[in-house]
């Protein structure tokens, strides 16, 4: 069954990622979407960590790019290098040709720098030397950042933000998941020995499964209303797209998946609506909300279908 396979990918995650099964299982549902997922927080609190156990427990090639100032798009994409045998230049791939490639702190590099994962994102593919070049199928991006208060950070454009299905935030631990953390196994041994969760044919049983989740004409009219809120209601000074809506939809079957049912309901709409939507809204006032602040006010504007 679909979802005992996505249960036992979400059990075997919070083994090492203690007090967080709701960051989990957001992040299993941005990639059974078959979305990029964008995670923003204080450095130390198991970001990384998170995009190394999901890469082991599905069993998925994987490359980690560090972003830093310097770094240039060949440094991500790859480069063209003087074959003298053959006369001819020859592409070299860079990291980004994996399965899962984590984008460590993606907002330490510079725009131009950033910019190299745009096409890898959206088309998954890379264009070089006149050519295009497929990316490993299938293919995910897990990017890291840091709050962009702290110094050296290079703020993701509306555009880069965009791509990612999912923005979430970890958080500090619970007092009883950081006991756990203080007088346990280092994380670092505990990652080493996790092993693939899925057989062969597994994931894409799971991304078909999601695909076949119900949703119905009322929940797409629910689903329209939020979209045609958040683009004309007070308070909101730029809507969400298209795009946007596509994304909540993905997002709502993978939850509806991980919750055992065969359609959508309104309440995994709203559970998911704060990651994708939050970092695609802007108040239309100088308040400070957080992302989640104006997810919550769509979803309490917004009534429920009769």
């Amino acid at each position: 069954m679909p979802q005992q396979i996505a249960n036992r990918l979400a059990e075997a995650t919070c083994r090492i990622i203690l007090g967080k099964e709701h960051a989990v299982r957001l992040a299993l549902a941005c990639v059974l979407a078959r979305g990029h997922l964008l995670i923003e927080d204080i450095p130390g609190v198991g970001k990384t960590t998170l995009a190394h156990v999901l890469a082991r427990v599905l069993g998925l090639q994987f490359q980690r790019i560090q972003f830093t100032s310097d770094m240039l798009p060949a440094d991500i994409v790859g480069v063209s290098v003087f074959d003298q045998r053959e006369g001819d230049f020859r592409f070299h791939p860079g990291p980004v040709f994996s399965q899962l490639v984590l984008a460590d702190e993606i907002n330490r590099a510079t725009p131009k720098a950033q910019s190299a994962l745009l096409e890898a994102m959206e088309e998954r593919q890379i264009s070089a030397e006149g050519r295009s070049w497929p990316l490993p199928e299938p293919f995910f991006v897990i990017a890291t950042q840091n709050p962009a208060e702290q110094i050296g950070t290079f703020p993701l454009p509306e555009s880069q933000l965009d791509r990612f299905l999912m923005r979430i935030s970890m958080g500090y631990p619970d007092p009883a998941a950081e006991r756990a953390l203080l007088a346990g196994e280092d994380r670092r041994d505990m990652l080493a020995r996790v092993q693939p969760e899925l057989q062969p044919g597994e994931l894409d049983s799971l991304f078909t499964a999601v695909r076949q989740i119900h949703a119905g004409p009322r929940l797409l009219d629910y689903l329209q209303a939020l979209l045609a809120h958040s683009r004309q209601g007070a308070g909101f000074a730029l809507g969400l797209s298209p795009r946007s809506g596509l994304a909540l939809l993905a997002a709502s079957r993978a939850w509806a998946l991980l919750a055992g049912r065969d359609h959508v309901l309104p309440e995994d709409v709203q559970a998911v609506l704060p990651a994708v939507a939050g970092h695609r809204l802007r108040a239309d006032d100088d308040t400070l909300l957080t992302a989640d602040q104006l997810a919550r006010r769509l979803i309490e504007a917004v009534a429920l279908p009769g």
